[in-house]
């Protein structure tokens, strides 16, 4: 009997040996105690919201590296860690900006808001819009009286759009909303080496400014002046992991994720960013683990947690032209973002994929258990707002994952971890453990659909 028992052991830890990841991935769990873990720490009080290029960042990437290294994980040959620093200039606004207008003078705060831009003085002959659906194209400085409801994101694309310097707009319900943490005195980040942001400054004006502007301003010279700006040099992180494969010719696929938020704002209130996106972050941590569990594998696995994507996607748009390997020989590239909670308009469990029609990957995930779908909100241009663009822009067929997009949380002071739906993103991280090592493996190519990839570089 003891001989029996000893062979039929024997036979199966033979069974075992020879079936490879496909039988060792069914052993490896996320478990939602670690992602509870992860979570608390990330997008917890001692963080502070993990603002980009900030202190709180730079621990949230060392964290992170620290994750990488615990799972197995080593630096991408090459590199001397699993940390790319990446400089940036961090610019300051006055939060005293005037905008004079023939012989009156408003103020920041008082009267007015930044909605977006002020940081450089502009200024020109006032034109007042006299029907906001139908801007004129030729004004320097334009005033437009919004209407009331969501119609005012339309008027304010094609005020952007519509080649002024200055855009004075009244303020609507949406337009209060929209400015009322004070953001227009934030710190404004870019990549060191790029040139200040272009566009018009929008200023959103209170109705009693409004209309004593209105009552005299068409033809009258105006000019803006955002007062004295602090401009520094500072750092923003990535961190990025290498688990190496077997076959290093076959190339390499790429988990990625942003591990910063908006952190402080500039009147006191912390925005945690639980969903995002440490949720994402997360999830690459969960998954980096699960896919060296389940490896070795045919092909490299390369796993990023991108810095300053608030700022303007910084940290990606950094990597791609800083790539640790040849971005031809990354195969595909998987971002995950907001996978915290359940969108009503999919099925139990679902997230979305953007794109989800441009190539053959989320079809290929999906048959193999990811527990994606099409994207719902094709009208959001999702797929051209995460990190994956830049690297799609560059060939590699890139797309994001998100569970509700449009949730009511975004960007507010509500997106904490008392949100956080972790059955729901337990799930959803384990449901992609099976089809990325099939990936990881070479049991399928992602490719393009004929006219998927976007035009770029």
């Amino acid at each position: 009997m003891m001989k029996r028992l000893a062979a039929t052991a024997t036979a199966a830890l033979l069974l075992c040996l020879s079936a490879g990841p496909a039988l060792a991935q069914a052993t490896v769990r996320v478990e939602r105690n670690a992602v509870e873990a992860h979570m608390n720490f990330l997008a917890g009080p001692e963080l502070q919201g993990r603002g980009s290029a900030t202190r709180d960042e730079a621990i949230a990437a060392a964290y992170v590296a620290s994750q990488f290294r615990l799972a197995g994980l080593t630096p991408v040959p090459g590199m001397d860690g699993y940390l790319q620093q990446v400089p940036v200039v961090i610019t300051t606004p006055s939060g005293e900006a005037r905008l004079t207008v023939g012989d009156m003078t408003l103020t920041q705060g008082e009267d007015f808001a930044i909605l977006t831009g002020g940081l450089g003085a502009a200024g020109g002959t006032v034109t007042v819009a006299t029907d906001a659906a139908a801007l004129p194209t030729s004004a320097e400085v334009l005033m437009i009286a919004p209407p009331e409801g969501p119609g005012v994101r339309a008027v304010f694309g094609a005020a952007m759009r519509s080649g002024a310097k200055v855009v004075v707009m009244r303020r609507t319900e949406v337009l209060a909303q929209a400015t009322a943490s004070g953001g227009s005195r934030d710190p404004v980040i870019r990549l060191a080496g790029d040139t200040p942001r272009s566009g018009p400054v929008v200023l959103v004006v209170s109705p009693e400014a409004w209309d004593r502007l209105a009552a005299g301003a068409g033809s009258k010279a105006a000019a803006f002046d955002p007062g004295a700006s602090d401009v520094v040099e500072g750092v923003t992180t990535n961190a990025i992991g290498w688990l190496p494969g077997t076959n290093p010719e076959a190339g390499t696929i790429m988990v990625s994720a942003h591990l910063d938020h908006i952190g402080v704002r500039s009147d006191g209130v912390v925005m945690y960013g639980a969903n995002d996106d440490a949720s994402g972050t997360v999830a690459v941590i969960e998954l980096a683990r699960a896919l060296s569990g389940t490896g070795p594998h045919r092909m490299n696995v390369m796993f990023v947690a991108y810095g300053s994507e608030e700022a303007g996607l910084l940290g990606s748009r950094y990597f791609v032209d800083h790539p640790p390997v040849a971005l031809d020989t990354i195969k595909a590239n998987l971002e995950i973002e907001m996978i915290a909670d359940q969108d009503p308009q999919l099925p139990p469990g679902v997230m979305m994929m953007t794109g989800f029609e441009r190539s053959n990957f989320g079809p290929e995930l999906k048959a193999r258990g990811a527990l994606i779908g099409p994207d719902p909100y094709p009208e959001q241009n999702f797929f051209q707002r995460s990190d994956n663009y830049a690297l799609a822009l560059r060939g590699v067929v890139a797309h994001t994952i998100s569970g509700w997009a449009t949730i009511p949380t975004y960007h507010t002071p509500e997106d904490t971890i008392d949100n956080i739906n972790f059955d729901y993103m337990t799930q959803a991280i384990q449901s992609l453990v099976v089809p990325l090592t099939a990936l990881a493996e070479g049991d399928f190519v992602p490719t393009w659909a004929e006219g998927g990839r976007p035009e770029g570089r």
